[in-house]
């Protein structure tokens, strides 16, 4: 028998209810251009904007981005400060608007390599726009899905030997409790711009059962009508999570 899972809360028959997306392609749209990789990354973090804005359109609630992976660390020193200055510019620029269009911010991550003022605008945002519930937008920064595994084991088998949790009720329902992405839904649709066809570390435990995109175009180029037409394109896809058609 196939296994179907109901829509949730807000969810449009058809259409992804959480989709990830890992941008890239920053450096090389900047490279094309002949500018500075830097460039490419502002590029992208304007086009952040348009994708969340589209997202209640075509019913998703739900919207993940990877924006700098615990491997991102050996980029240049100067890439890699120019990076968490976006961070930092991006928060100030954008709490307006994301207040306006009522986007509940979360980000996951390991944040202890982070500055503090960068930690304290995360903080910050969090706490403002906590109440909100168009579009729940969650940033991955210095994430790695082994890393966030590790991390969420640690915390499992702290409770497991302080006696909050015995060995025999560990399942596979567990270890999500623990995981940065608690309160996520797993993600339907996880899209990866800029034609490499790999998932890079992200999301390892919540993309099993996702479906996947890889698409050529870089990410400053990608536009609302491509993430449109790809939550169009989800509807049509055949999801069994294992099971089979009667």
């Amino acid at each position: 028998m196939a296994l179907k899972r109901q829509p949730q809360h807000g969810q449009v028959p058809g259409c992804p209810h959480h989709v990830a997306i890992i941008m890239d392609g920053n450096g090389r749209w900047a490279t094309q251009r002949g500018r500075p990789r830097l460039f490419g990354h502002h590029a992208g973090a304007r086009r952040v904007r348009e994708i969340v804005e589209a997202c209640p359109h075509v019913g998703v609630r739900y919207l993940t981005i990877f924006a700098f992976s615990t491997e991102n660390w050996k980029r240049t020193q100067v890439e890699v400060a120019g990076l968490m200055n976006l961070f930092r510019r991006y928060i100030i620029r954008e709490t307006k608007a994301l207040m306006a269009n009522g986007v509940c911010v979360r980000f996951i991550g390991d944040r202890d390599r982070l500055d503090n003022k960068l930690i304290t605008l995360m903080n910050d945002l969090e706490a403002a726009t906590a109440a909100n519930d168009v579009v729940h937008l969650t940033i991955a920064i210095n994430y790695g899905g082994r890393d966030e595994v590790s991390r969420a084991t640690r915390r499992l088998a702290q409770d497991v030997a302080d006696g909050r949790l015995r060995p025999e009720d560990v399942d596979e329902e567990t270890l999500p409790r623990y995981l940065d992405t608690c309160v996520l839904p797993d993600p339907d649709l996880v899209i990866r711009t800029s034609g490499e066809a790999r998932i890079s570390n992200f999301l390892l435990w919540q993309s099993a059962y996702s479906e996947y995109e890889f698409i050529d175009t870089l990410w400053p180029d990608f536009t609302r009508t491509e993430f449109e037409s790809l939550c169009s394109a989800f509807g049509g896809r055949d999801r069994r999570y294992g099971g089979v058609r009667p």
